[in-house]
């Protein structure tokens, strides 16, 4: 039984190592764009749409098995939302950024259109790194918006590569658990509708992407 074993856990690693081995690796530049909305734990903060980017080194690994393959990458990212307040019977608005280093591991699978094109579709982690400021005050000191230190969050899209160098792409990036958090500043009793204390956050986005392969 253990002998058997072991000759499984071989034959598993050989293969695991002879399909590293045959795997083409592609070195690129990737670059594109965030359109991000944060969503809160309740619905007295009303947020909106704002356009952010991202950049940075991308690697393909395509492996030995047809239409499967696996990308990472290294991306500066920043995002940005408004949020909106009604202080005092007026409206009060203001920017939430958030800067890091986004880390996503995608799973693709891909079929060619003849030698020209090919489409791919994905779906894979991404860890997020807080690189701005952890606490913000926002709202002219009326709260405050704190970032967590790191974050996880999930990439489901498609795309296309054209002249196998440039690759086009459409994602949806949402997160995972709570990207941060805004809390309501203790002496800020003339908000309608809001009451203090901390209203829990998550930033999502969709993303358009264009990256090139050496």
């Amino acid at each position: 039984m253990v002998l058997g074993m072991k000759k499984i856990l071989t034959l598993v690693l050989f293969a695991a190592v002879t399909m590293a081995a045959q795997a083409q690796i592609d070195f690129g530049v990737k670059g594109g764009l965030n359109v991000a909305h944060m969503s809160f734990s309740k619905d007295v903060i009303d947020p909106s749409n704002q356009a952010g980017f991202f950049v940075g080194p991308t690697v393909k690994f395509t492996l030995p098995v047809v239409g499967l393959g696996i990308d990472a990458s290294a991306l500066y990212d920043q995002r940005s939302t408004k949020v909106e307040l009604n202080v005092d019977n007026k409206n009060v608005e203001d920017n939430v950024k958030l800067q890091s280093l986004q880390i996503p591991v995608n799973v693709r699978f891909g079929f060619g259109v003849g030698d020209i094109a090919s489409i791919f579709f994905f779906v894979g982690p991404q860890f997020g790194f807080n690189l701005g400021d952890k606490a913000t005050k926002v709202l002219d000191n009326v709260a405050e918006w704190t970032l967590k230190s790191s974050n996880l969050s999930a990439n489901v899209g498609a795309g296309a590569m054209l002249l196998k160098h440039l690759q086009v792409s459409l994602n949806y990036n949402f997160a995972l658990g709570k990207t941060g958090e805004m809390k309501v500043n203790e002496s800020s009793k003339i908000i309608k509708g809001l009451s203090n204390g901390d209203y829990d956050a998550k930033i999502n986005a969709w993303q358009l992407s264009v990256a090139y392969f050496f």
